[in-house]
């Protein structure tokens, strides 16, 4: 079916100017449309959702259809058009539509005069803070446990280390005993990469909703004043905890060097950078989130970078058939860059600690 058609399903009226591929994203196909309306141009957003890595995608509706109308609902008028994404609809009211050949299609109103950023200077990180805390303030009192589960045990440390234990234990391409220094670092730090699911179990954290994408270019910014408009992508809307979102916006942001940096003498926590993240977070959540929410904030920075190392090598150990590689080592110095990564923020542990307080 064609774009033009598919635009008519969500009742898109004018004259059908033409459509930009957008390249941001590496899951989804998304379209930017432009119409015609005497004279006016009305732009919108139409995805299509890939449905091999999604395998419910009206599960991911729902949530977001959930979360975004509980936000609209507490935002003033006036930033209600460009603070959350607006979902389009179709005859039948839902918020999808899917094609004679399967294809799931949804839409929503392009929020104009927005940018979003790969590269983040320490005001940028200090307004992308904010975003995604005002995002966690707004959803506070969200019952969480009515979301589904997109991707089941995404964050369960437990579960991915006794998966991990059994691949070191297979060993099905006899490549342990060449990386044996590094899997008894991740057995040597198992008690903190569990310890977050070990609280939520015995009803010491919350269940909050999280977004579990928090890269800062996961924010629209206002094109002329940088204000922070909307966090957007929310495929990955779940039930988690709020040290999920913290601590894999501090690994991702805070690192100084890509994760899959050769040179682990280049990987190491920029302190800085976590401070203005830290600030802009904390300022927004403070109040609505118990004490120990907030003192495990800097232990979900830990446990986020822990799974991820625990992911690469798992993967690496059981013949490289999850991430892409780009090179036949290529999951194990990702390892490795995460290990360095894991060992300097233990090292600074009481000063990220400390910033926190700060701003409580």
């Amino acid at each position: 079916m064609e774009l033009s058609q598919i635009c008519r399903k969500f009742g898109l009226n004018g004259k059908y100017i033409g459509a930009t591929l957008l390249k941001s994203g590496n899951i989804n196909k998304t379209y930017k449309v432009d119409f015609d309306n005497n004279g006016r141009t009305d732009s919108y957003i139409i995805q299509k959702i890939n449905t091999y890595v999604f395998k419910k995608p009206e599960h991911i509706m729902a949530n977001i259809e959930g979360v975004t109308r509980h936000i609209a609902a507490k935002l003033p008028d006036c930033k209600r058009e460009r603070g959350v994404l607006s979902f389009l609809y179709t005859e039948e009211n839902k918020n999808y539509y899917v094609d004679e050949e399967g294809g799931f299609w949804r839409g929503y109103g392009f929020i104009p005069n927005s940018i979003t950023y790969d590269a983040f200077d320490t005001g940028l990180l200090r307004a992308a803070g904010e975003a995604f805390g005002e995002f966690q303030l707004l959803l506070a009192d969200y019952d969480a446990s009515s979301l589904y589960e997109i991707i089941p045990d995404f964050h369960n440390t437990k579960a991915r280390y006794r998966v991990f234990e059994e691949k070191v234990l297979k060993d099905e391409y006899n490549r342990v005993d060449g990386v044996r220094e590094e899997v008894d670092f991740l057995f040597k730090v198992r008690p903190i990469g569990e310890a977050l699911v070990n609280m939520l179990e015995s009803g010491e954290l919350p269940l909050r909703v999280t977004h579990n994408d928090t890269k800062g270019n996961n924010i629209l910014f206002d094109i002329d004043t940088n204000e922070t408009l909307a966090v957007i992508d929310l495929d990955t809307v779940m039930p988690g905890l709020m040290a999920y979102d913290f601590g894999d916006a501090v690994r991702f942001a805070a690192n100084t060097s890509a994760e899959d940096e050769p040179d682990i003498s280049k990987t190491s926590l920029d302190l800085e950078k976590f401070e203005a993240f830290s600030e802009g977070y904390v300022g927004k959540i403070k109040n609505t989130s118990t004490g120990n929410e907030l003192k495990t904030l800097v232990t979900g920075a830990l446990v986020m970078t822990i799974e991820l190392a625990v992911r690469f090598l798992d993967d690496y150990i059981d013949g490289d058939k999850y991430f892409k590689l780009n090179y036949p080592e290529h999951n194990l110095v990702r390892t490795r860059c995460q290990i360095a990564l894991i060992k300097d923020m233990l090292k600074k542990r009481g000063v990220m600690d400390r910033i926190i307080e700060k701003y409580i």
